[in-house]
């Protein structure tokens, strides 16, 4: 049987759902979502819902606690105070808090920019093992008692020895009666993925360039969490040198000096090389840069990618966000030695407004 309340929640959700899809290319683009994150939930400023309400009437100042009233009469609270300004005619915005799981999160951004599912590699390599209910049997904790089974076994007996009575029909279990769910344990399949964010922290890479970032790997990892069991994160910072940090390091740190990005290349091979198996890990690499380099660290990375990080990943991605002082000239080398590769993807980003294709160029393989 459905309640009415349930069905009101149901039809409340997808009015929620609607909503964000209509407004994801703004929260996406202004990061509103990023600071409001507990747990698994995500708090989202959803406008253009109707909250029923009671209405007071004013003009007539009656009415109960306003002197003698009749029936009929409309509840008041008194002649409306003076205050400044004019009135005005048009009906002001409804704002509502509406708590949305990640995972409902990840389903819109799925629907909207048509992602398509990864099917991800290295699924019977690891394995995690789950209890699963099985059977019955006659010993167990109160806690896995059977209570239907339990109930029909008593019934049973009762009417076979001709203690149950019609007009009474208490029934009341015997230890002999109770009966207790089993269980084994099984293992079943688990694909593990890794992300790997890199990012030029030199002098170049202002604060409207890290927070696109910000951005954008906040996206990236709703998709891929609901994509997989298990994700981990990695965050890789360089200028002219590298080293692996934590993410809120990895957001903030601003350093000066030259780029070498072959040194984040290396960095990051290390880490695949000594923690997770590719032949069992779903490996994503993440690069944002406004695509400056020394000039003679370029071949380097093109080695590096060809002959290690690209065939020890799912997919390589490279992001360039565009900034003042950065030449641009390192995603025009990846395109050109590229061109025919569907494991190297690149994207330009020259402002908020890109981060919604982006995200796609990124996502929208399904690799």
């Amino acid at each position: 049987m459905v309640r009415k309340i349930d069905t009101d929640v149901s039809r409340f959700k997808k009015i929620v759902k609607g909503q964000i899809k209509k407004n994801l290319k703004k929260y996406i683009k202004q990061g509103e979502l990023i600071g409001k994150q507990g747990k698994d939930l995500v708090s989202i400023p959803v406008p253009e819902i109707e909250i029923p309400r009671f209405k007071f009437d004013f003009s007539k100042g009656k009415g109960t606690g306003q002197g003698k009233g009749k029936s009929g009469d409309k509840l008041g609270q008194g002649k409306p105070q003076d205050g400044n300004g004019e009135a005005g005619e048009t009906p002001g915005q409804h704002i509502l808090e509406v708590d949305v799981s990640l995972g409902d999160l990840a389903e819109i951004l799925g629907e909207e920019l048509e992602l398509p599912k990864i099917e991800p590699k290295g699924n019977n390599k690891i394995k995690s093992v789950k209890d699963k209910y099985v059977g019955i049997r006659s010993v167990g904790p109160e806690s896995l008692r059977h209570f239907k089974r339990t109930y029909r076994k008593a019934l049973k007996r009762m009417i076979s020895s001709g203690t149950f009575n019609p007009e009474n029909p208490m029934v009341v279990p015997i230890r002999e009666d109770k009966v207790f769910r089993s269980w084994s344990e099984k293992q079943i399949p688990q694909n593990s993925a890794v992300v790997i964010y890199m990012m030029d922290v030199s002098g170049s890479m202002g604060e409207e360039q890290k927070e696109i970032v910000r951005i954008e790997s906040f996206w990236i990892d709703t998709w891929l969490r609901s994509q997989y069991k298990g994700l981990e994160t990695r965050y890789i910072i360089h200028d002219s040198d590298a080293k692996e940090v934590d993410k809120e390091t990895f957001f903030r740190t601003r350093e000066s000096g030259g780029t070498k990005i072959s040194s984040a290349y290396e960095l990051c091979m290390k880490i695949i090389n000594d923690e997770y198996n590719f032949a069992e890990w779903n490996v994503y690499p993440f690069h944002f840069s406004d695509g400056d380099n020394w000039a003679g660290d370029t071949e380097k990375c093109i080695e590096i990618l060809t002959n290690d990080l690209i065939p020890r990943s799912n997919v390589f991605c490279y992001g360039q966000v565009e900034s003042l002082y950065g030449s641009g000239k390192f995603i025009k080398t990846l395109e050109e030695h590229f061109a025919d590769s569907d494991d190297v993807i690149t994207s330009p980003i020259s402002n908020k407004d890109d981060i919604y294709r982006s995200i796609k160029d990124f996502l929208g393989k399904g690799k």
